[in-house]
């Protein structure tokens, strides 16, 4: 086996395991609210229902890892137009790859239903590639998960605005709730999984853009330069 093929078959091996742990991430929400609310009907955000995990991280990716894994059976990737498209399918990846990163960033930057003013139903979710441009660095700040809570409080009235300083000790005791993953409550949940979930496939997408770009390169190069021979078979 030529280095153009072990390098081939080493992203062919990290595809996968990235594939399985990306359908593996987009299932876990879609799963804890069909066990929990029994008919998906207040799910934790509207994101896992773009799968993706599924689809992004997941079926894209399928192409360039079954043509990955053929260079090490020295199949039909062990010859020139082989590894061409080999490098062909790894745009394909890096394309479902980058939608994955997209989703996540925006399913970070809202964070889950439970934290949106209009409450935590479907019925809130649009599905609209629009979505995207949206995304703004200043509004990425984390501050529903970091937050005590992030469930928006009514207008109190005027007389009910003064509230006692705050001590020190409030401070730190929140400061180890932030910090703290715990389910003691149904929003603590929504917001753990949440977190959990989309920075696992926001590294997964990065993760699998680095592979594809890599079998691209290799790709060019096992065309341009040959790989190995077949070795001929003794009768």
């Amino acid at each position: 086996m030529t280095c153009c093929e072990g390098w081939t078959s080493c992203n062919g091996f990290s595809l996968l395991v990235l594939l399985l742990l990306g359908v593996t991430l987009n299932a876990i929400p879609v799963i804890v609210s069909a066990v929990d609310e029994g008919q998906n009907q207040n799910p934790i955000s509207c994101f896992e229902w773009w799968f993706p995990g599924i689809i992004g991280a997941g079926l894209m990716v399928i192409p360039a890892t079954v043509m990955s894994l053929a260079a090490r059976k020295r199949a039909c990737c062990n010859n020139k137009t082989g590894m061409f498209f080999s490098s062909l399918c790894s745009v394909i990846t890096i394309l479902g790859a980058a939608y994955c990163m997209l989703v996540s960033v925006q399913a970070l930057s809202e964070g889950p239903l439970i934290c949106n003013s209009q409450g935590n139903s479907t019925s809130s979710c649009e599905f609209s590639l629009g979505n995207f441009s949206d995304i703004h660095a200043e509004s990425f700040n984390l501050q529903w998960y970091f937050n005590d809570s992030c469930i928006p409080i009514p207008p109190r009235d005027v007389h009910e605005s003064t509230s006692a300083p705050t001590t020190s000790n409030d401070t730190m005791a929140s400061n180890w709730r932030k910090y703290s993953l715990h389910f003691s409550s149904k929003e603590d949940k929504h917001r753990t999984i949440h977190f959990t979930v989309f920075s696992g496939l926001l590294l997964v997408g990065i993760l699998e853009i680095l592979f594809g770009l890599s079998q691209i390169v290799i790709g060019f190069l096992g065309c341009l330069c040959g790989v190995s021979k077949r070795r001929s078979r003794i009768v």
